[in-house]
Order: C-alpha cells, then structure tokens, then sequence
C-alpha cells in the first residue's frame, strides 16, 4: 500500500484556477490600463491649462472637511476640473486591482511577467503622493514636472506589460538585423529626453501650472525649446533607419513577425511627424491652450508607439 503513495501523488491535481473563466478579459484590461494612463496624462493638461491646478485647496480631501468642491462663485471652474482630475484616479485604480488580480494570479505564467502585475497600483498610489505634494507646495513646478514624468514612465511599462502578456515566456530573439535591433534600443533611450525636455519647456513657459503663480523652472525658455527640437530631429533620424533597416530584412519563415516590426515603426512615424507638426504649430502661434493639450496627448501617444514599434523587434517562444 506504501508503494502505490508516490504514484498516487504523483497523480494529485494541481490548483484550480478560480479565475479561469476571467483570464480571457486579461488583454481587455491592459489595453484599457494603457488608455487610461494616456488619459490622465490629459486631464491633467486641462488642469495645468486651464490653470485649476488649486482648484482643491489641499489634499486628500478637496477643501477642508470636504472630499468634494465647495462652490464659490469666485472659484469658477477650476474646483471641478481639478476635481474631475482626482476621480480618474480612482478609475486608473480600478483597473490597476484587476492588472493586479488578473496578472499576478496567472500561474500559467513565470514569476517575472506576474511581478508586472504590480506596476500599475503601485505607479497610481506614487502618482497621488507626488500630486499631493504638488498641491500642498503650491504647484512648484519641479514636482509638477515631476508628476508629468512618472505618467509616461508609467505609460511605458504599461505598454510594456500589454505586450509581455502577449508574447510566451521564452528567451526573447531578435527578429530583424544587429542594426535594426541596436537602432530600436537607442529610439527606446532617445524618448526619454525627447518627453524631459519637453516637459521642462512647459515648466519655463507660460502654462507652467498657475497663472497665480510668480515663479517658474529658472531656464531659458527659447533654449530649452531649441534642446527639445533638436532631440526630437535626432529620434526622427534614427526612427527613419530603423524603417530602412527593417525593410531590407530578408523575409522568411518570420515574414509575419518583420512585417508586424514594420507597422510598428510605421505607427510610430505617424505619431512622431504629428507632434512634431503640432510642436511647430504651437510654437508660431503663441502657445493656445489646445494645441499645447494635443501635444500633452501626443507625448502619451509617443510613448506609447515608441515601447510599441521597439518591443516588436524580438519575439518570445
């Protein structure tokens, strides 16, 4: 009778996934943790734009003693835009709890995609410190740069984890050239100073967060935006020989993978030329409010395309 336990062990089940019936809306979820993190980038461009940045007057709560915005006609709209800013929050960390629920109990999955999970909850619960701060330091504009960065960094991981959950867990292989896979790393790099620069162009000029305000990043606002210029030339130069590497990559076997490649450099091109397009048109005409909203939305989007077209130079198992 002892001799048969191993075998019966052996034979013992494995866990039950009690969320077997959910895992197929895990894609949905990420896609919409991608949306809404390119979202708030926005809402909080209406906040700088429309200057509501202490529209609440402190943090967490609204206005002492209330969650919500006390109307005073002399306040106007900006309670309710800074307002309507704080529920998105609550928003991104719906979902956030469903990354994490859904991601991080996938045991089909290695260890290292399930830590993914985790990002999202934790960027938002970061991401409501630094604006707290923000507010009871009276919008300085270094956290309010501050505040602007994390957003996209945690757009970048989110795309990142979009992607992660669609790709096998294999050892990640090239699926183009040397050049187009070291071309792909530096686009990766570039768009780091690309979004810095910009964000400190903002912070020196005059949608800096609050009209109310007497002090802005002590910079050079026509240098910063020259910088900012230049970085953005240089990543469209290596964006244009990543499109020429890649469609001079023999096709194969991995045709569908080099073509998938293409049209993500491709997405990113697009992305790229209209916010540059944007960028000048902002410039020569003085800054209005919705242009300079688009170009917050495009550096979302940008970030976005850029995780995008260079996570699809390799491929998993």
């Amino acid at each position: 009778m002892s001799s048969t336990a191993p075998a019966e062990a052996s034979r013992t089940p494995a866990r039950r996934d009690r969320l077997a019936r959910l895992r197929g809306a895990t894609r949905g979820v990420l896609v919409a943790n991608v949306v809404a993190q390119i979202g708030i980038i926005v809402t909080g461009g209406a906040v700088r734009l429309t200057g509501s940045g202490l529209g609440c007057s402190t943090w967490p709560q609204c206005e002492p003693g209330s969650f919500t915005p006390v109307f005073h006609a002399e306040a106007g709209i900006h309670p309710y835009v800074e307002f309507g800013n704080r529920l998105l929050t609550f928003v991104l960390a719906a979902i956030a709890i469903a990354v994490l629920v859904l991601v991080v109990t996938d045991r089909r999955r290695t260890r290292a995609y399930r830590a993914l999970g985790v990002v999202p909850l934790a960027g938002v619960a970061a991401q409501a410190i630094i604006g707290g701060v923000v507010v009871l330091l009276d919008l300085h504009p270094a956290w309010v740069s501050l505040h602007f960065v994390v957003s996209a960094a945690l757009v970048w991981l989110s795309a990142y984890l979009l992607h992660r959950h669609g790709e096998g867990d294999g050892t990640p292989t090239p699926v183009a050239s040397r050049g187009a896979t070291v071309a792909g790393r530096a686009l990766g790099l570039l768009v780091v100073p690309v979004v810095v620069l910009g964000v400190v162009v903002t912070a020196a000029g005059p949608h800096s967060g609050d009209a109310e305000v007497g002090y802005r990043l002590a910079v050079d606002p026509l240098l910063m935006t020259r910088a900012h210029s230049a970085s953005v030339w240089l990543f469209t130069g290596v964006l244009v020989l990543l499109l020429v590497l890649l469609h001079r990559t023999p096709t194969s076997a991995d045709d569908r993978l080099v073509q998938r490649a293409r049209r993500g450099a491709r997405v990113l091109l697009v992305v790229t030329l209209a916010q540059g397009a944007i960028g000048y048109a902002q410039y020569f005409t003085g800054l209005p409010e919705l242009l300079v909203g688009l170009h917050m939305l495009g550096a979302g989007l940008l970030t976005w395309a850029t995780a995008s077209a260079v996570l699809r130079l390799r491929a998993r198992a």
